[in-house]
């Protein structure tokens, strides 16, 4: 696969595009240029083409509006300190795109398309890319059934496209959140599509969201399927306690996969950077009586949430059907922050990166 450059001849004014970059939001601002591939059964991946940002033209009948067969990515590029600019991850990105395109029965595309065709666009778009650490040009690749057809089948057709945005913190970082423990809507069962960024699974947790905000709470915490018992995920982010503290030594205790949990990218670049930092990590099963009363005992010290977006969220106060409680002081979680700040170190450049994570974009 190919990707032909076409330049935007009407690209935003420069005077309007510093001033979105300065004060981007989240998600409000698009660059001037995106990225279309198509695929079809017969003939396998067109070339792509980069091109000014504008509408898609599709049929009624198109069948993504009908059977929601669509993934979608989240990623970053990030502005150093020398002016360049830096992909984390994104092999990693296509990796899970590829295997979110099997399961929603879509094809998959080249790793190395996908990850060039990035690439191109925010060489294209540089300008776009804020310069405020903690900020980014967040990066949303996604593909969708479009044959135009009625019938419950795998399209014959599809289509990639990729867009991007400049923005700056999901959540206020330094603003603890308070979540709604969830018992009567469920996000995913094993079986089903939760390790997959696919629409429907956003579009089924909005229930349980409003659900949670008529209770003055600003995220949702999801439970098992099954037991209705163990933490799974935070709104579409893993979440992660924190065993003990930094005198007594603290472990990093996060929900193992187990199918229904996104296997995020910066749930697995948490782990670690926590290794690095010298604490121990782990991987299991925690349900909602563990959590309060490792809380009540102070075994577990801090509670957060993490993902593309937000990076890290700290959960200041927990509330369900059978009470609440505080986790910690309710406000602070250094360890949470010393985390992250590494991490958006190792993003922008001014912590050494290990890892091999970090892809430069000429």
């Amino acid at each position: 696969m190919k990707l032909n450059i076409h330049p935007s001849q009407t690209p935003t004014p420069l005077a309007l595009r510093d001033e979105r970059v300065a004060n981007p939001g989240f998600g409000k601002y698009f660059t001037d240029h995106m990225v279309i591939a198509k695929w079809s059964g017969d003939t396998g991946w067109s070339d792509g083409d980069l091109q000014a940002y504008g509408p898609l033209v599709l049929d009624p009948a198109t069948l993504v509006f009908h059977y929601a067969q669509e993934i979608f990515e989240g990623m970053k590029a990030y502005r150093w300190s020398d002016g360049s600019v830096a992909l984390f991850r994104p092999y990693e990105n296509a990796k899970r795109f590829n295997k979110g395109a099997t399961r929603m029965a879509l094809p998959e595309i080249p790793e190395d398309f996908f990850v060039n065709s990035v690439e191109q666009l925010v060489s294209q778009d540089k300008a776009w890319v804020p310069h405020k650490s903690g900020e980014a040009l967040y990066i949303r690749p996604f593909m969708f059934a479009s044959e135009v057809a009625i019938g419950v089948r795998p399209s014959n057709e599809a289509i990639y496209c990729l867009i991007a945005t400049p923005v700056g913190a999901y959540f206020d970082p330094k603003k603890p959140v308070t979540v709604w423990i969830s018992t009567e809507y469920v996000r995913a069962a094993p079986g089903g599509t939760g390790e997959v960024k696919c629409g429907g699974n956003y579009a089924a947790s909005l229930m349980a969201q409003k659900a949670a905000a008529a209770q003055g709470c600003d995220q949702v915490v999801w439970l098992d399927a099954i037991e209705k018992k163990w933490i799974e995920e935070m709104g579409g982010m893993n979440l992660f306690f924190v065993k003990g503290d930094k005198e007594r030594g603290a472990t990093i205790f996060t929900p193992k996969l187990t199918g229904t949990l996104l296997p995020g990218i910066t749930r697995d670049s948490i782990l670690t950077v926590a290794k690095d930092l010298g604490y121990q990590v782990e991987e299991g099963m925690i349900s909602v009586d563990q959590w309060r009363e490792g809380v009540a005992s102070g075994e577990i010290s801090e509670v957060f949430a993490c993902g593309t977006a937000a990076v890290i969220s700290i959960v200041g106060g927990v509330k369900s059907e059978n009470g609440g409680w505080i986790n910690g002081d309710g406000q602070s979680a250094p360890i949470a922050m010393q985390i992250r700040e590494h991490l958006l170190g190792i993003q922008h450049g001014s912590v050494e990166d290990k890892h091999g994570w970090i892809v430069k974009v000429d």
